[in-house]
């Protein structure tokens, strides 16, 4: 009996191990989501995606992140007009990445009136770059998901936040565009979400 026991204790153990090693990599088990809002839903109309930096709003890399942010904005109501300079609303996004060794992740968060998530510079900068030949298997790289709807004429923000996620240097969730897509998702579940409160989406 004792030999049966412990018999299915080493496959239980082998099969949660196992299971950790499908998780696509992953070194988190969710992604991070903070938000912060005014506490009301705000105004559908048109809205156009664009990047913090000018700069990078005709570049292959935005345009594949704006994908993501477009399509959780078309499903929640909006009329999404990539590049309408006359357009009201405008959703700001900004993507980092960084990678680091097993230290563990640390930052502040700043909501709406103190500056917001954009202003701020995370990990390896305010864009993507990956070193020459790839993130290396042993680290943990994290991608960073900021977005602020807010209004144009005036600058005022309705709503922002900021989704994260850890993993593997040589997971395919390390690939930025593969990232965003997942984090979009959960930044904009349940939206707008409760305000100042990080949670963990699966």
């Amino acid at each position: 009996m004792k030999l049966k026991l412990v018999r299915g204790a080493v496959i239980g153990l082998a099969a949660l191990v196992a299971g950790c090693a499908t998780n696509d990599g992953m070194v988190s088990s969710g992604v991070d989501v903070t938000r912060f809002h005014l506490g009301h839903e705000p105004a559908r109309g048109t809205i156009s995606v664009e990047p913090v930096y000018a700069s990078q709003a005709g570049s292959f890399e935005f345009h594949r992140f704006a994908n993501a942010v477009e399509r959780e904005l078309t499903r929640l109501g909006w009329q999404v007009s990539r590049g309408n300079a006359r357009s009201e609303q405008v959703a700001l996004v900004r993507v980092s990445q960084g990678a680091r060794e097993g230290a563990r992740r640390s930052g502040i968060s700043i909501g709406i009136g103190g500056g917001g998530y954009l202003g701020g510079g995370f990990g390896v900068g305010t864009g993507i770059q990956v070193p020459i030949g790839g993130w290396r298997p042993n680290m943990i790289v994290t991608t960073e998901l900021a977005v602020r709807l807010q209004r144009r004429s005036d600058g005022t923000a309705i709503w922002e936040g900021r989704a994260q996620m850890d993993a593997r240097g040589n997971s395919p969730l390390a690939n930025a565009a593969n990232a965003v897509d997942r984090l979009a998702a959960a930044l904009f579940q349940g939206f707008p979400g409760e305000s100042g409160r990080t949670i963990r989406v699966p």
